[in-house]
């Protein structure tokens, strides 16, 4: 073996132990399972979720519990979509797989105008489908793609476009309380992501919705965020860690902080 192939080999085991280590302490970190789980991994035919089921296999071979890993695809009927990539991918890991079709595809394209973002719609159809899914077949915790990247953007898409200084949490109970959603990649970088997609192979299903629009709000967070990092080093680092370091009390919500617990009785209130 050349020096370049046993550099090259290095690499590659120390992105597969850095990504491994990211994710076993997430779910150390918001107890994400538990002994016992039925978890419906949920599967696009990206990099993301692609790499996210195969880091849990991998932690799930040594874990000291034990958990089950279902794999969960929704066929939208978009046009040209690979029917039989995902199937055959999972039969060849001999990985437990459904796989839902609703066509979603049109109903964004009917009602969202050509111009408009289609991820608004399209994720909430989707959410209620995944949802409505994991409430039938009794699974206890549902896992997304998300990584830390996609965490630091929503911030800023809450803040620019929402008005509300709020994320996308690495566990999360629904709103009705019935399902227990994961992110297992909350602690992992998108750049390693992406490097353990392509030395992987993994048979990557590009998006034709949402994959097909220009200037979405999201790209132009990204692309400041990129900015930034290429200017100053480990800002990305900085933000997130400030997403788990919150200081209510240095903030300006008065339903999170009581700031009239500790007003001075004597003074009188100021006429209006």
């Amino acid at each position: 073996m050349t020096a370049l192939s046993r550099r090259k080999v290095y690499e590659s085991n120390k992105l597969d132990r850095r990504l491994r280590r990211n994710v076993a302490r997430a779910i150390e970190d918001f107890s994400m399972i538990e002994d016992g789980d039925r978890i419906m991994v949920c599967l696009s035919g990206g990099a993301d979720s692609y790499t996210m089921l195969d880091i849990l296999l991998k932690l799930k071979r040594k874990a000291p519990i034990n958990f089950e890993l279902i794999a969960v695809n929704l066929d939208q009927k978009q046009p040209g979509f690979p029917e039989n990539i995902l199937p055959e991918y999972l039969t060849e890991l001999a990985v437990p797989f459904h796989i839902i079709e609703q066509d979603t595809y049109s109903v964004v394209k009917g009602i969202i105008p050509q111009d408009k973002t289609m991820c608004g719609l399209c994720s909430r159809l989707r959410r209620g489908i995944l949802y409505s899914f994991a409430g039938k077949h009794g699974f206890s915790k549902i896992a997304l793609g998300h990584h830390r990247d996609d965490i630091i953007e929503t911030l800023f898409l809450n803040m620019f476009y929402g008005g509300k200084l709020k994320a996308m949490p690495p566990k999360l109970k629904s709103d009705d309380g019935k399902h227990i959603v994961i992110r297992p990649l909350a602690y992992c970088k998108e750049q390693d992501i992406k490097a353990y997609a392509e030395q992987k192979e993994f048979p990557i299903i590009p998006c034709s919705l949402c994959g097909s629009q220009n200037n979405l709000q999201r790209q132009v967070i990204k692309e400041m965020l990129d900015k930034w990092d290429s200017e100053y080093k480990g800002r990305s680092e900085n933000i997130f860690a400030a997403i788990q370091n919150i200081v209510p009390s240095h903030l300006a919500d008065i339903d999170k902080f009581d700031f009239s617990a500790f007003m001075d009785l004597k003074q009188q209130k100021l006429p209006v």
